[in-house]
């Protein structure tokens, strides 16, 4: 016969009273807070209130709708499948010993990248500043860049096909190829496992022993460095102020080069097309025959 069990002491019921007092007051803060936001945003003297409900209502009919289609019906079998086959498959691989070197792994990249990330948080927040910007201003070539991926898309889609073709009807041929392969390279494995075993020890006896020149050969280019330091930056000036000189001739060249091949474009042009207008070809006859003397004055 089981004994029966103790009462809980004057002091056990009064801890639990004080806690669940507690917990009720809590509960109800909570309840109020939720109260009183609902209030504040349905509040019904400027007719806010009944439009939000309004919109509300009309945005749930329609996912209630759209959820009843077959396409959503569909979608939602696929992502309970998956999180079945996830759930499933990832159970074991929780308690599998390989997760064990995995955990130790993530605890002391935690421990090391904090300090990393909490010194490079201002070089990433510039740096995406300043690639935001590169995009907006690079945003009138993305759709030549579309077409042009579109294009290769379209060009690469019967090579693709093709491929799939071959290696298709080719089926048995590649199983024979990967049982050869396997037949070949499985007694080469453990062989492999013990080179690879000596290469690591004699590598890190290579790197445990070069460490300290490695380190003298830094302190001494870092010395060198801060030393020249002075004429770096009087090179680096010198280098900007070049371009800077020659920015002129460069734009007057490029210029240049653009009359030249747009006065040429136009008398491909009028020799590819004989019925086009005279006017434009008389036009342009001076600009060229100008060209052609400015060219051989300064040659």
């Amino acid at each position: 016969m089981s004994p029966i069990p103790s009462l809980p002491s004057r002091e056990d019921v009064l801890r639990m009273a004080r806690n669940t007092t507690d917990i009720t007051g809590q509960l109800l803060d909570t309840a109020g807070n939720i109260t009183r936001i609902a209030i504040n945003t349905f509040d019904p003297r400027d007719g806010s209130g009944a439009e939000a409900l309004r919109v509300l209502r009309e945005t749930t009919a329609e996912l209630a709708e759209a959820s009843a289609s077959p396409q959503a019906q569909e979608a939602f079998y696929r992502i309970v499948d998956t999180l079945t086959r996830l759930g499933t498959s990832g159970a074991p691989l929780a308690v599998h010993p390989v997760s064990e070197p995995t955990q130790a792994l993530l605890a002391a990249l935690g421990d090391s990248l904090l300090p990393i990330l909490d010194a490079v948080a201002p070089a990433v927040e510039e740096a995406a500043v300043a690639l935001g910007e590169l995009v907006e201003a690079g945003s009138p070539l993305l759709p030549a860049a579309a077409g042009a991926a579109a294009g290769a898309l379209l060009a690469l889609t019967p090579v693709i096909r093709a491929a799939a073709d071959v290696l298709r009807d080719g089926s048995p041929e590649l199983r024979r190829i990967a049982d050869a392969l396997t037949a070949a390279l499985a007694p080469l494995l453990p062989l492999q496992a013990a080179l690879a075993e000596r290469a690591t020890a004699a590598g890190a006896g290579v790197v445990r022993a070069g460490l300290p020149p490695l380190a003298d050969l830094t302190e001494a280019g870092a010395a060198a460095m801060k030393a020249a330091r002075p004429l770096l930056i009087a090179t680096e000036e010198l280098f900007v102020a070049g371009l800077e000189q020659l920015q002129p001739l460069l734009l007057a060249s490029a210029s240049r080069a653009g009359r030249v091949a747009r006065a040429a474009a136009v008398r491909v042009s009028a020799a590819v097309s004989p019925a086009a207008e005279r006017g434009v070809v008389v036009a342009v006859t001076p600009v060229w025959s100008s060209l052609i003397a400015e060219l051989s004055r300064h040659r």
